[in-house]
């Protein structure tokens, strides 16, 4: 199995997740805010420079007001 950071799925998950927070109207900062974390969090994680873990992932889109499994079936391709 090849690295997923940085490949063109992750690539796709990134920006669903930051088109989400423009969507939402948020910045990188209240988003932060609503997972008690620095917004260096997420812009690390935005940015690819760390990866989410299920529960991270799960608290972001919580933040985000939006369904993870929306997200995540359309990456399954």
């Amino acid at each position: 199995m090849p690295k997923s950071l940085r490949s063109p799925r992750h690539q796709r998950f990134l920006a669903q997740l930051i088109s989400l927070r423009n969507v939402k109207g948020l910045t990188q900062a209240q988003v932060a805010e609503k997972l008690g974390r620095p917004q260096s969090f997420v812009a690390k994680y935005e940015g690819g420079k760390r990866r989410l873990d299920v529960i991270e992932f799960l608290d972001v889109t919580a933040a985000l007001d939006a369904d993870p499994c929306e997200i995540l079936l359309s990456l399954r391709t």
